[in-house]
């Protein structure tokens, strides 16, 4: 009889806690249709144009054409500003990251007017993922319901999309795309007034405009003057592209909870499967002495589902395996008249929940949305304070998706150490219920609901879940202990990342619509 009693006590204690979490996220965030983002453009449509001029000027010079570069460009070109954007390769590019788009990073494309370029490159719509654990599997769809268009993830070869976009850019005519490669930034009493770059035969330019935005990526030289960057390699990906075979959850993305760390698939074209393995550290196996072939096969393929196991074998066999460290860095700006960072040159995060491209398109639309109403952009100084609002308004975006990719990428990872193990594991029971628990943490992975509190909210709802699967039935002094660890746990995930992200920013800043702002010239 008191055994019963103490459990009905334990198991409302942890309902209570729960429900307080709840209770404290409805109360601190208000309830608001989903906000798909595509009726920007009739808030905006009202605004302030820059009508284009022939004296010669540049208004923008953009460094790097990849995808925050090429999207900008066209969009602040077609807004009636002369852009200049300076690549260092036109050439069509073979990457094995930024090959999956988020629904939320989609809706930006939207937004900007770019949805076409994810036509005729044989993109994938993906509908959400299906997540792997030992001999068990769970789907997770994109809450899109409520959702107007044709609004879905879609993933594809990351080089055909950029070319789209630079193509669209292209399109433009204040727009001019130059190959070079920008050497300095051009700086004068502190004020950026341009770039120094060499054109592809070999001629050195100096161009100059009242701002210039550096998207060149993460291996950017010109990043150490706008930025306190702090640049981690936690893991690295081996890569390589499955044919000819069907995934077990068609249209949907494919996290294998492997040992040591998380193997990613994913559809990038009719034909192709994409497979990454992430290997944690900084050494990797070599790929040039066949060391790297062997862990596939050996280690890797055993843990690959039936289905694209023979695929993955046979893909190793072709001997075509590509490498790539995987970065995060937190966004540390440092404001500097007359340029700003964006992109992979900015923030990066682990590539885990692939959203480094939703990241990079909400930052272009807000940039986007800031220099709308202004006519000049000449006074410099007064230019970079009213920029500075840049860094507040793409909090709760970037530091969510930034958070949760760092966090789970930690949480899907195995390890020795008992309490980490229950919290993978809560982890994955706990998405597998369905309902509000899948929907909301898959909603906030897919860049639909970009809301710090409501992060916070699941990650400490599945420790507690945790918790509960430990002391049910009863219970004991060791169970009590590991529940506790586990907490420790999850807090010593999350907490550190939520600092580096800026926590009270983070959690207090509100997705204001920068139409709104008043020119401050």
């Amino acid at each position: 009889m008191e055994l019963k009693i103490l459990e009905q006590y334990i198991l409302g204690g942890i309902v209570a806690t729960w429900l307080g979490f709840a209770l404290i996220y409805f109360l601190g965030v208000k309830k608001s249709k989903p906000d798909d983002g595509l009726d920007l453009h009739k808030q905006t449509n009202e605004l302030v144009r820059t009508q284009p001029r022939n004296d010669g000027a540049i208004d923008v010079i953009i460094v790097g054409a990849g995808v925050a570069g090429a999207a900008l460009a066209y969009s602040l070109g077609k807004d009636g500003r002369r852009i200049l954007v300076i690549e260092r390769d036109m050439g069509l590019q073979d990457r094995i990251v930024g090959e999956l788009l988020q629904p939320g990073g989609y809706i930006k494309l939207i937004n900007l007017d770019l949805e076409d370029c994810v036509e005729d490159i044989d993109a994938q719509k993906v509908f959400g993922y299906a997540l792997f654990k030992d001999d068990k599997s769970t789907s997770l769809a994109y809450p899109l319901e409520k959702f107007t268009r044709d609004v879905a993830g879609r993933s594809f070869h990351n080089g055909r999309f950029v070319q789209r976009m630079r193509e669209k850019a292209a399109t433009v005519p204040n727009v001019r795309l130059e190959q070079g490669t920008v050497t300095s930034l051009v700086e004068e009493k502190g004020v950026v007034r341009g770039v120094r770059y060499k054109t592809k035969a070999g001629q050195d330019i100096a161009a100059n405009a009242p701002l210039t935005i550096v998207c060149d990526g993460c291996f950017s030289n010109l990043r150490r003057g706008l930025c306190k960057p702090e640049v981690d390699i936690p893991s690295s990906f081996a890569a390589l592209l499955l044919k000819n075979c069907e995934a077990p959850y068609p249209n949907h993305g494919h996290v294998i909870l492997a040992d040591p760390s998380p193997i990613l698939c994913y559809r990038i074209s009719s034909t192709e499967i994409r497979c990454l393995v992430d290997i944690p550290g900084k050494k990797i196996p070599s790929v040039g002495n066949g060391e790297m072939a062997l862990h596939l096969k050996t280690n890797v393929a055993p843990q690959i589902p039936l289905e694209l196991r023979g695929g993955f074998i046979a893909a190793v066999d072709e001997g075509k395996i590509k490498t790539m460290a995987n970065r995060s860095m937190p966004a540390a700006p440092q404001p500097t008249p007359g340029a700003i960072l964006l992109g992979d040159s900015f923030n990066m995060r682990h590539p885990l929940t692939g959203g480094g491209m939703t990241v990079a398109l909400s930052d272009v639309v807000i940039v986007r949305d800031l220099l709308r109403p202004l006519a000049t952009l000449n006074d410099t100084i007064a230019l970079c304070e009213y920029m500075n609002s840049f860094y507040k308004l793409r909090k709760p975006v970037a530091s969510t998706i930034n958070t949760l990719a760092g966090a789970l990428y930690k949480v899907f990872s195995a390890s020795p150490d008992e309490a980490r193990t229950e919290l993978r594991q809560a982890c994955f029971d706990y998405l597998s219920l369905g309902g509000m628990f899948s929907s909301g943490p898959i909603a906030l992975l897919s860049g639909l609901n970009p809301k710090p509190s409501s992060l916070v909210l699941h990650f400490f709802s599945v420790a507690i879940f945790g918790v509960g699967r430990l002391l049910l039935p009863f219970p004991s002094p060791q169970r009590t202990w590991l529940g506790v660890r586990l907490i420790m746990d999850a807090s010593g995930i999350i907490f550190p990342i939520l600092k580096a992200e800026g926590a009270a920013q983070m959690l207090l800043s509100s997705p204001t619509n920068p139409a709104y702002y008043k020119s401050p010239f």
